[in-house]
């Protein structure tokens, strides 16, 4: 680059854009200036600060060019983004920026300060970058400046000086902490003020590099000093010094460990401080010390419980919440209990009372907003949605499919808008915790206080009764079943409340007893119930709305079939929903009617229901572009309707098919892409992809062998092995469910590719990733069903991995469940190769399968384990007990499986002769004793 024109671009740049270019004179004197610098970088070296100094038009320029960054106008600040990233490559930039922030007094404050947090942002981007010279500069000013007379000042020099700490520079700026702490002690209120606002930034951000060895470990010096300023006179003083030694808890730092009695001690003495600053800093700290040094605070319990109590109604909000975290935290430690049940009686009504809404709150939910439905919502309110990828699990006696994680959809969110986390939030899911720890016991106190609320007249008041309601439905529901047949009719009749935030809080509320609900008989709750909340689900109010879907959503997983009497109403509601809901809550539409399709399954596949429920699906499926995120929800729902709808989806299933296989193909080329060339071309979101592999599966599972003409014309086994590879642990997660299903559905088309999926499937048996080693384990089971006998040749790349997989402790129930019918499925088809490790696996098989349901999956797998006993009858002697336990879990047996178990069970018999026979059969429990005699005669 040639110097000469260097500056002059730049200054045209700087430039208001309706001003002329710069001409005629500006120009030559932009041009004297670069002669002017390049003589200064000569002596740059020597001593900067010194030398340098700005040039006064260049100055000007920038100066303009701050006070446009502030207007409101988004064109304007976006030309100006464009010319501050031009001018950063001229590196003196930053000596203007840091010279505008320290030195020119005459400009106003926030010009100052948007100066210094544009060098900030540079320092972040492009530190590496600097010439020794301009960050030497930038380095000395920062510490000459620190005490500025302006608070706002002082704390945009401190930002500056962690934001360069925090790119490695503590270990290149040696001087910098010594120095802060020598400034700590100036007699001077600012610079003390401002050193101590640039060590609690650093402390926060370096935690880490302060207490390891590559600095020396300075917090032996610099916690004993921070500790003396807790009885500073200053109030921000005081507040700085805990926040600074606050950092250090958590990790139990050494050096706070050894000052621990005199830092508790300090604490107490600054418990009724008048600044709510320095209280809330101490809330916070004994917060984190509850998890870190019981020990400590056990002797001191009750005075620390009666303090935080009054800091729980502290008259300062920001106070109030760091104590009311301290009942959170004390729920989760194991004296809860012990240290808490005396104070419950105090502890109640103050949490209880926190959960009341603000009037801040009210105006900021726009609560005397009641119709809103019509106004667009605003694109920036609207969470992203992650999509959790498919799993493959077993039913279970009693129950729909078993979750291993649970799920926690109906967490204390009942009011989104303000999701920051505010007093209200953190009472209820304080009381939400506590009412786990002393489950019906809290019901002494609460019962008094939930009449009294419940039925109050002011809105507000009995809004927050119905919150505490829902807050101990977990864990007071026991003691709550008695008052339950008079509270839900009740709040079954506050859906119908004239303010919109009773009715939202309500439809959470009674989401929180839908299985009380649906335990009894339907006309009673259930039916009056759903008809309400369908209302709900097109009231006139957004909030009430998102409220009332999920709780429908909620509804719908305890009630299953319970439903299908109501489906023709529930789909009228919902597909009407369509046309009324704006952008948020159509995510959340889509949501409850892939429960729906979950819950009520094939009863779903009618004429005249899908006749309702797919043209406004397919019209929102057409609209939507294949980079629109809202395709995560849509093809989620889609998965859900096709798997339900079986054959009733073949009329939609090809431009369905087709898009699914498009999106996984666009996303595996752009991975290529990026791959090849990471600076021209971006990174794809690969959760389209898995949304739509997860499609595919839904598609495979309800249309099983229709599916398979869609398959012929397609490349989805070539894309399926790549995805089968990627290394997101995700992708390989859904493609080897889609692998499942596809071989269920169509094998013919997967056999060939059998030889290169198999030694993948090997690779991928790590039970580190849980749901990447369950979908390839059930993957190798559905294709040994389908191989028989041909599946000699790959038993070696998985079986020893299964084996380990099953004697593991802690694996979780889906994966050992999937596990042991894998196993079952290659004894079944190759008993010579698997049965001689029978002994290994045997014990642990039999404890994994005798609690899910009788199904396809269960019968093969036990088919296998009595070929591979009748292989190998050694290998089961020593836990015949848990063979006979695994057989009796069976309810109906088909009647040749029955036939094996009853020749197994006599073989043993006779092969020990009657006598040994009782004598083992003693040590059965009742139930099995009497279930193998009914059942098999032994």
């Amino acid at each position: 680059m040639r110097h000469e024109s260097v500056w002059p671009a730049a200054f045209q740049l700087v430039a208001k854009t309706d001003v002329p270019a710069l001409t005629g004179p500006c120009l030559r004197a932009a041009r004297q200036t670069v002669t002017f610098q390049e003589k200064v970088s000569h002596t740059w070296q020597i001593k900067m600060e010194c030398e340098w100094k700005p040039d006064e038009q260049g100055l000007q320029q920038i100066l303009q060019l701050l006070k446009e960054s502030q207007s409101p106008d988004t064109s304007t600040q976006r030309s100006v983004q464009q010319r501050l990233e031009q001018l950063n490559q001229y590196p003196d930039f930053n000596n203007y920026l840091i010279f505008v922030l320290t030195k020119l007094k005459s400009e106003d404050e926030p010009t100052r300060s948007l100066s210094g947090l544009i060098l900030k942002n540079n320092v972040k981007a492009h530190y590496q970058n600097f010439p020794n010279g301009v960050s030497d500069f930038i380095k000395s000013e920062c510490l000459q400046n620190i005490g500025d007379s302006s608070p706002l000042i002082r704390a945009t020099v401190g930002i500056l000086i962690t934001t360069i700490a925090s790119k490695g520079e503590l270990q290149n700026w040696p001087e910098l902490l010594p120095k802060l702490c020598l400034l700590l002690d100036s007699e001077d209120y600012n610079t003390c003020e401002g050193a101590f606002g640039a060590l609690q930034k650093i402390c926060e951000d370096s935690a880490e590099i302060l207490d390891s060895d590559m600095l020396d470990r300075p917090l032996n010096i610099m916690i004993p000093k921070f500790l003396q300023f807790f009885k500073h006179s200053s109030p921000k003083i005081r507040s700085h010094a805990i926040a600074c030694v606050n950092q250090f808890i958590i990790s139990r730092t050494q050096a706070l460990m050894l000052h621990i009695d005199p830092f508790i001690e300090n604490l107490f003495a600054l418990a009724a401080d008048e600044e709510p600053e320095v209280r809330k800093n101490v809330c916070r700290a004994l917060v984190m010390l509850l998890e870190v040094r019981m020990d400590r605070l056990l002797p001191h319990m009750h005075n620390i419980i009666e303090y935080m109590l009054q800091r729980t109604q502290d008259q300062d909000e920001n106070v109030a919440l760091e104590a009311c975290e301290f009942w959170l935290t004390l729920a989760e430690q194991p004296v809860c209990k012990d240290v808490l049940c005396g104070h419950l009686s105090q502890l109640t009504p103050v949490l209880v009372n926190g959960m009341k809404y603000s009037e801040i709150d009210i105006i900021l939910l726009k609560g005397d907003i009641e119709e809103d439905e019509a106004i667009p919502d605003n694109e920036q309110d609207i969470r992203p949605r992650f999509h959790r990828s498919r799993t493959v699990a077993q039913q279970h006696e009693g129950d729909g499919i078993e979750d291993e994680e649970d799920d926690d959809d109906d967490e204390l969110d009942d009011d989104d808008t303000i999701s920051d986390w505010n007093l209200r939030k953190c009472s209820a899911a304080a009381l939400d915790v506590l009412a786990n720890v002393f489950r019906d016991d809290l019901l002494l106190h609460i019962l008094p206080l939930l009449k009294e609320l419940l039925f109050h007249p002011e809105w507000v008041i009995k809004e927050s009764g119905i919150l505490v309601l829902g807050a101990i439905a977990e864990g007071c529901m026991q003691g709550m079943i008695p008052y339950l047949p008079e509270l839900i009719p009740h709040l079954i009749q506050c859906l119908s409340d004239k303010k919109a935030l009773v009715r939202s809080i309500t439809c959470w509320t009674l989401s929180r007893y839908a299985h009380w609900v649906v335990s009894q008989p339907p006309d009673i709750h259930l039916k009056p119930l759903m008809t309400e909340l369908l209302k709900r689900i097109l009231d006139s109010n957004k909030r009430v709305q998102e409220a009332a879907c999920s709780a429908f959503a909620t509804l719908e997983e305890e009630a299953c079939t319970e439903l299908v009497p109501y489906l023709a109403y529930i789909l009228d509601t919902l597909v009407f929903a369509f046309s009324k809901y704006q952008h948020k809550n159509l995510l959340i539409l889509y949501d409850a009617i892939g429960t729906l399709a979950d819950s009520v399954g094939h009863h779903l596949n009618k004429p005249e229901y899908i006749q309702m429920l797919m043209p406004p699906l397919i019209q929102k499926w057409n609209q939507l572009k294949d980079e629109d995120k809202d395709l995560f929800p849509l093809l989620e729902c889609l998965s859900s309707v096709a798997t339900a709808l079986q054959s009733g989806f073949l009329p939609y299933c090809e431009p369905v098919y087709q898009r699914c296989v498009n999106l996984v193909q666009k996303t595996l080329a752009q991975a290529m892409l990026h791959q090849s060339q990471p600076d021209q071309y971006e990174a794809p979101d690969k959760d389209f992809m898995i949304v739509a592999l997860d499609l595919l599966s839904g598609l495979a599972e309800g249309l099983g062998g229709n599916i398979e003409q869609l398959v012929a014309r397609s490349n989805i086994l070539t894309l399926m092995y790549q995805c089968m590879q990627d290394k997101m642990p995700e992708v390989r997660q859904s493609s080897f469910a889609l692998l499942g299903d596809l071989t269920k559905a169509c094998f013919q088309h997967v056999k060939p590719c059998v030889a290169d999926f198999m030694p993948i499937l090997g690779t991928n048996l790590n039970p580190e990733l849980i749901s990447v080693c369950n979908n390839a384990t059930w993957a190798i089971g559905e294709i040994s069903i389908q191989m028989g006998p041909e599946m000699q040749p790959y038993i070696a790349m998985v079986l020893h991995q299964l084996v380990e997989i099953i004697n593991r402790p802690n694996t979780p129930k889906t994966l050992l469940e999937n596990t042991a019918i894998t196993i079952g499925r290659l004894g079944y088809v190759c008993p010579q190769e698997v049965a001689p490790m029978l002994q290994q696996f045997i014990r642990p098989w039999c404890t994994s399968l005798r609690n899910i349901r009788d199904n396809e999956e269960k019968d093969s797998a036990f088919r296998g384990i009595c070929t591979m006993i009748s292989v190998n009858p050694g290998g089961v002697v020593q836990d015949f007990i848990f063979f006979c336990d695994a057989v009796a879990s069976w309810v109906n047996p088909k009647d040749d499986l029955r036939d094996m178990f009853y020749k197994i069970l006599h073989g043993f018999k006779d092969q020990v002769g009657e006598e040994n026979w009782r004598r083992f059969s003693d040590q059965f429990p009742m139930p099995l004793k009497e279930r193998l005699a009914t059942f098999y005669g032994v």
